[in-house]
């Protein structure tokens, strides 16, 4: 192959380059989690979750050269196909996976663990880009809002079956495809505010909310007293939103498992148990609160070294940046996931392909889920939830689902020019 010809001419190195420097910062933040000063443990050494991690970034490095390798129609054309697979898998975990940390999501094949939810999520923004590419799909219609969105419910009530709730709603990160597409923003209005009415029936008592709709609907149908439409839309708003209100202790007492019911319970107010439910949200926010401006150094940050933060490699890797680099670290970090997302966005929106630029917006969903939930119950504006970091948090079934989410989209765009003469 000639040099001008080569595919390594045409990708997009910016994003490569984040790409890697996300993943050696990862890298790096999960040994000093588990750096021992007494013990002067080699960073290489396959005792360690770092160690154990370059095994997984030599995986991912496989990975990468193989799709490059791969022909740029291969996900067009087998996008069902991956995703049907993926759907069997999760049905297989089911009856044949290992449970751990009260999830059955897990395949076990000695030391080597894979979770296959983590890779539905690449097989899924495969198949909707498929579904909205191959067809004249109008969201505006009902019929087609229901068929388009078996793609996403499907993969979700399998996971949730699995007892992996915060996998499952990675997959609402879609409804950023749908709306691209043409999805009415009603839905996306609805659904926001169903679940700032959630939140604020756990922070305000049901009562005084339930008056204070009452009291708003009064107004507006005073307001209103000679538009009958009017009138009963409001009527039916209220009585919608003071359903949603009163729903609430069901479905936090019946319907959550007493751990769920904990998360929200240490989100609405840590402090009420900081030695029980709220430990790990106290924890996590006096380790970032700790780091100040410039943090305590690499390899110093006392609540890393002492275990105060569970989960700390993965969940929680977040809270080492803050405390070890400080304020500046952690904008450092936070600014690198934005120049990946805007940078994914680009890409989607120069793609001459429909396929490509739906499977784009799909992984900018993705991306943008994992970054904001992550971080934001490290610092108790979200629920715990047991979603990873990107490229930061340990693990290899995530870093591997991430590494073909994005090189994926770069191999695509590559190949932007060439669709045109398919």
């Amino acid at each position: 192959m000639r040099r001008q010809d080569s595919i390594w001419n045409r990708v997009d190195w910016l994003l490569i380059t984040v790409f890697f420097l996300l993943v050696l910062l990862g890298w790096l933040n999960i040994y000093a989690v588990v750096y021992d000063a007494e013990q002067a443990q080699n960073i290489f050494s396959f005792d360690l979750n770092s160690g154990k991690q370059l095994v997984w970034i030599a995986g991912s490095v496989v990975i990468i050269i193989t799709i490059m390798i791969l022909d740029f129609k291969f996900f067009d054309s087998f996008a069902y196909y991956i995703y049907g697979g993926f759907i069997v898998l999760l049905i297989l975990v089911l009856f044949f996976g290992r449970e751990i940390a009260g999830n059955q999501s897990w395949f076990v094949f000695g030391p080597v663990r894979l979770q296959p939810s983590e890779f539905t999520k690449f097989a899924t923004a495969l198949a909707i880009a498929k579904y909205f590419s191959s067809r004249n799909v109008r969201l505006d219609r009902f019929n087609e809002q229901i068929k388009s969105s078996l793609f996403v419910l499907v993969p979700m009530g399998l996971i949730i079956m699995q007892g992996d709730v915060g996998t499952a709603l990675v997959f609402i990160s879609f409804i950023l495809v749908y709306y691209r597409e043409g999805l009415p923003s009603f839905y996306v209005i609805t659904g926001v505010s169903a679940a700032i009415i959630f939140i604020l029936t756990l922070l305000i008592d049901q009562l005084y909310l339930t008056i204070g709709v009452i009291v708003i609907a009064t107004v507006i149908v005073v307001i209103n007293n000679k538009r009958l439409k009017n009138i009963g839309i409001t009527i039916l708003v209220s009585v919608l939103v003071i359903g949603v209100i009163q729903s609430v202790d069901y479905v936090v007492s019946d319907v959550l498992k007493p751990h769920q019911q904990n998360r929200l319970k240490a989100l609405v107010n840590p402090d009420a148990d900081p030695l029980g439910y709220g430990w790990n949200v106290t924890q996590s926010k006096i380790a970032i609160g700790s780091g100040g401006t410039f943090g305590k150094g690499f390899l110093e940050g006392t609540q890393t070294k002492f275990d105060f933060v569970p989960e700390q490699s993965t969940d929680f890797i977040f809270c080492t940046i803050g405390e070890e680099h400080g304020w500046a670290g952690s904008f450092i970090l936070i600014f690198l996931f934005l120049v990946l997302m805007i940078r994914i966005i680009f890409l989607a929106e120069r793609q001459k392909s429909n396929f490509a630029r739906i499977y784009g917006y799909a992984v900018a969903g993705i991306f943008f889920f994992h970054f904001g939930i992550n971080i934001g119950m490290t610092i108790g504006l979200f629920p715990v939830a047991g979603i990873p970091l990107p490229f930061f948090s340990y693990g290899g079934s995530s870093l591997w689902s991430f590494t073909i989410l994005l090189f994926t989209l770069i191999k695509l765009d590559a190949h932007r020019m060439q669709v045109l003469t398919r």
